[in-house]
């Protein structure tokens, strides 16, 4: 099970944390879009894209080519931001306005799925987030895609205006 902390220590708001791991699986299962942050060289890179939660790890696919693909290659240390509910708490003074939100930031690392059958449950992972169809990926297709592992090693969850 990942740590509930962040390299970076603890939150800096305890009132505001997702204590009950339940509550955090909760935000990951119930969101559709993760932000995926990279680096090469001091220089960051997000990426939004659909993604999958299996409660120790996130699946996400992608092209065999590209930015994403060629930053993991260098470096597989990934951080990865999934947000719920967002909305404005406004209040009397403009320097008091809120943002109402669930939230789930970690760290990890990302695994290139090589295995034909690990593709296969990572891209019905992703899939059945959307639809209940069920659905054969062509031999090419499978060829042309990279399906990506995240082997989550800490986060934690913070919510405001609930």
């Amino acid at each position: 099970m990942p740590r509930t902390q962040t390299p970076f220590g603890p939150l800096r708001r305890k009132d505001r944390e997702m204590r009950d791991r339940a509550e955090i699986d909760a935000v990951l299962n119930a969101a559709k879009v993760l932000h995926l942050a990279l680096a090469d060289a001091g220089q960051p890179f997000v990426v939004p894209l659909f993604y999958a939660y299996d409660g120790a790890a996130l699946f996400f696919h992608s092209a065999r080519t590209g930015t994403k693909i060629a930053l993991l290659r260098k470096n597989p240390r990934v951080c990865f931001c999934v947000t719920l509910d967002h909305g404005v708490i406004e209040a009397e003074a403009p320097c008091d306005f809120e943002a109402q939100h669930r939230t789930v930031i970690g760290f990890g690392h990302a695994v290139l799925l090589e295995d034909a059958a690990d593709k296969r449950r990572a891209l019905d992972r992703i899939v059945a987030r959307f639809t209940p169809r069920r659905f054969e990926y062509p031999a090419g297709n499978l060829a042309a895609t990279e399906a990506v592992r995240i082997d989550i090693e800490s986060m934690t969850g913070k919510r405001h205006g609930f």
